[in-house]
């Protein structure tokens, strides 16, 4: 009986690695910054980024100029007209201050935007790459905590190659 209990456990031990599962792991943030969609969104934001700067600094150059043309001109206004001036001046501050934060959040928006639409994308290509090649389970590498992981279980590559065939 003690021998048999020793194959049996024997066999078992033998079998487990044949019904091990496959766990891989990619990393979102790669694929994202390395996709041809997120490369293209991010030269995109680099577009917008750039075309708000220039309305941005066309509006800031001009609350300099009236702040400095305030200064030259204080001593020559009447205090009702230097009080108006200045008032105009934190108006227009105010108003650049408010422009800058708009600019902000659209930014803010437009990137969240980009970014969830290519994220979604990619997790419905990670199923399908996950099940084509039999993995029980893929994890975020950045999410997942993972310290060290063999390079071989890395889908991050065949991530990024499925998504930019499907698109």
């Amino acid at each position: 009986m003690k021998k048999i209990s020793v194959i049996v456990l024997a066999l078992l031990l033998f079998a487990l690695p044949a019904f091990a599962q496959k766990i891989g792991y990619v990393d979102l943030q790669r694929a994202l910054n390395l996709s041809k969609a997120g490369v293209a969104a991010k030269q995109q934001m680099t577009e917008e980024v750039k075309k708000y700067e220039g309305e941005f600094k066309a509006k800031q150059d001009e609350v300099l100029k009236m702040k400095a043309d305030l200064e030259k001109q204080a001593a020559l206004l009447s205090d009702n007209a230097r009080a108006e001036r200045e008032r105009e001046y934190q108006r227009r501050v105010t108003d650049l201050q408010r422009f800058q934060q708009d600019i902000q959040e659209d930014l803010q928006r437009k990137d969240a935007e980009f970014t969830g639409r290519i994220i979604n994308e990619l997790f419905d290509v990670m199923q399908t790459v996950g099940s084509e090649r039999g993995y029980a389970m893929i994890i975020e590498k950045n999410e997942g905590a993972i310290v060290y992981a063999d390079p071989e279980y890395d889908l991050t590559d065949a991530l990024i190659n499925a998504y930019d065939a499907k698109n």
